[in-house]
């Protein structure tokens, strides 16, 4: 009789098995592409699990509960969470919806995972609920001292680097940088960063970081990237579906200019020297004496700055460090803390000067805080309010400069509003448009850490060289907009003074000159990111296959291990499909390339970096049919547009200009007179 019950039961469980998969097909066909990472499959998915109804995610939780069904099921709520982290609105509809999920599920494994993953979207962390899970002495969890509402994202970070050095356990440690994945900003993510070699939590920490740089395009440049770019292996299992394609697709697009550095490595003066002389009287010297000024100071001042367990110290003698860099425009982190009667500063293009110093000393009028332009006569000199730190903690500046103006933030809260600083060295002229960065000794006692900075591109319309004026040449982009181009203007935009493809808006299109051209001389600078793929179409109409209806210069990254099986003719700077060019003389990936592409007739020259990479006849090689061995009517068109040919990778070009065949001629002519 008991045989005959458990085998009723086991098939009355088959049967409630087979009844919900059939009437649940749509969920166990959504999720079936994961854990693999097809990109187009796992977009689908997530794009579908958005329009489930309530039957649906009952379906998904259920399967958590069952061995055999859970692991497609937990990688695929896994990548929606991470997808919904992404967005407010879709983290608040998440967030109710793994509530709901909680209180459905009931294996020990699903409870926990369903939690976890809530975790990951509400203020309360992992560390909480292992807390909540010890025996229950005290009901109550230990006070978290970054929970404090008044304090803003500036002070908590100060706050939480402090607690994150102070020896704390790693349950500790996930709990802070946690806290500080909520805080957008570089410094959030280079703090976050320092946890990548730690081998208890760099799993957590690359997680943090991955999501601070989705969610926030301002975070970018070299340092950045080396940081994303050891996040990568890091980020295993779930969390890896959608964002280690969120990294990867970033890392693709991020530009090499105009990004993040770090001024100071922790380890030594890399990047830093001993000053010589004022910016005026550095000027006057030629380039051999001041190579030699500057290895006489450096070797004089030795020890008078030093590295300490990763803090760049002032001992109190000597005379300032100096950037080996000079800076225009830039916006700069840097953390910094004084002794009782500390005074310091920070000089902005070699000219006092940002001040630092201890409030206290009202005999010299430091009551009014730290931020202000010091030096400045005509204008404002004071900061708005005092926002400083008492002695012996650190404070962050948040400096700002563009032309002469300067705006500083300390601690978080704007100390000096767009304030143009006065030349100190010279007052009759404004300050020099180009500099180094000092921190200044006053002979006090100063540390500093955390020095980032990222230069600023210009916004001022950028002009041919006079020179090339004289030579007939005009330019075809100015830095600021698009006018004298046609085509596929949304994917193809301005950027930092460039013309960048932009493959979220189109960027596998074609921009072209408004203007034909026939015979010229075409000059252009670019930038390729890893692999990518572009062309410069010449003598194209402005409808068709520019490569075959027109001509193409192949523009690509074809140094790059995905285009090792190429045909010669692929090969960058070849004239597609019918004269390859020289290879090996591309700058490395993320440098500025300069190219000339020269049409007279049928011949044909292309200049890469100095170095003719391709000189011949199209007409001669194309007599006997081209080398791709496919119709190219291109080659008997005798003008036509000048273009750029997208493939929906990230390609950078500036400093476009042109010289047409006539003022060639009439040169020539003239010189015949």
């Amino acid at each position: 009789m008991k045989k005959i019950c458990s085998l009723l039961g086991i098939l009355a469980f088959l049967a409630l098995q087979l009844s919900a998969q059939k009437v649940n097909t749509k969920v166990v066909e959504t999720i079936q592409s994961f854990p693999y990472q097809h990109s187009q499959e796992i977009d689908a998915a997530l794009i579908s699990m958005k329009t489930w109804e309530k039957s649906d995610w009952k379906t998904l939780y259920n399967m958590l509960d069952d061995d055999s069904l859970k692991l497609k099921a937990t990688y695929a709520l896994n990548a929606f969470v991470n997808k919904a982290s992404l967005s407010a609105d879709q983290k608040q509809a998440a967030k109710q919806n793994l509530g709901k999920g909680l209180k459905q599920v009931k294996s020990e494994y699903a409870k926990k995972f369903v939690q976890a993953q809530l975790n990951l979207l509400t203020d309360q962390s992992e560390v909480d609920q292992y807390l909540a899970s010890l025996p229950k002495t005290d009901t109550r969890p230990p006070a978290d001292p970054l929970a404090n509402s008044h304090l803003n994202a500036s002070q908590q970070l100060l706050l939480a680097q402090d607690l994150l050095e102070a020896k704390v356990n790693p349950l500790t440690v996930k709990q802070f940088l946690n806290r500080v994945s909520r805080i957008p900003g570089i410094s959030s993510f280079m703090l976050a960063s320092k946890y990548l070699n730690d081998p208890i939590v760099n799993k957590d920490a690359a997680i943090v970081i991955a999501r601070l740089a989705i969610s926030d395009e301002t975070i970018q440049g070299p340092a950045v990237r080396e940081s994303l770019e050891k996040t990568l292996p890091l980020i295993k299992g779930e969390d890896s579906v959608v964002l280690v394609k969120g990294v990867n697709k970033l890392l693709k697009k991020m530009p090499y200019d105009y990004g993040y550095n770090n001024l100071f490595n922790g380890k030594d003066l890399s990047g830093w020297k001993a000053l010589v002389a004022n910016p005026i009287l550095r000027a006057k010297m030629g380039d051999s004496a001041l190579k030699v000024a500057e290895a006489k100071e450096n070797e004089k001042t030795k020890g008078d700055w030093m590295v300490k367990d990763g803090l760049l110290i002032f001992t109190g003698h000597g005379d300032n460090l100096a950037t080996a860099k000079q800076y225009a425009d830039f916006e700069m982190y840097v953390d910094w803390k004084i002794t009782a009667q500390g005074d310091a500063g920070i000089y902005l293009r070699g000219t006092p000067q940002v001040q630092i110093w201890d409030t206290s000393r009202r005999e010299v009028g430091a009551q009014v805080g730290s931020g202000g332009l010091y030096n400045n006569q005509k204008n404002q000199s004071k900061p708005l309010v005092v926002a400083d730190n008492k002695i012996g903690s650190w404070n962050n500046f948040h400096i700002i400069m563009k032309g002469e103006k300067v705006t500083v933030y300390l601690n978080g809260i704007l100390v000096t509003d767009n304030i143009t600083l006065e030349n100190y060295w010279d007052k009759k002229i404004p300050i020099f448009p180009k500099e180094q960065i000092e921190l200044q000794a006053h002979g006090t006692y100063v540390a500093y850490r955390n020095i980032y900075l990222r230069e600023l591109p210009s916004t001022d319309a950028v002009s041919i060289s006079e020179d090339e004026k004289k030579q007939g040449f005009v330019s075809l982009f100015d830095g600021t907009n698009l006018d004298q181009w046609t085509g596929n203007t949304t994917g193809y935009i301005v950027k930092n003074g460039t013309v960048e493809v932009n493959p979220d808006a189109g960027g596998g299109g074609n921009l072209y000159t408004k203007e034909e051209y026939a015979d010229f001389v075409y000059r252009f600078e670019f930038q390729l990111t890893p692999g990518a793929n572009n062309g410069i179409g010449i003598r194209a109409p402005l409808e068709g296959d520019a490569a075959y209806v027109g001509m193409e210069i192949q523009v690509l990254d074809s140094e790059h291990p995905m285009y090792k099986d190429l045909h010669e003719y692929q090969y960058h700077g070849s004239v597609y499909g019918v004269i390859p060019a020289k290879r090996g003389y591309l700058l490395p990936t993320g440098d500025w390339n300069k190219e000339e592409i020269s049409i007279q007739g049928n011949k044909i020259k292309v200049t890469l970096n100095g170095t003719v990479i391709v000189d011949g006849d199209i007409k001669e090689a194309s007599m006997n049919g081209t080398i791709d061995h496919k119709e190219h009517p291109g080659l008997l068109r005798t003008s036509g547009h000048i273009g750029f040919l997208g493939h929906g990778d990230v390609v950078r070009f500036r400093n476009m200009r042109v010289k047409k065949s006539e003022e060639i001629k009439d040169k020539s002519e003239k010189r015949k007179r």
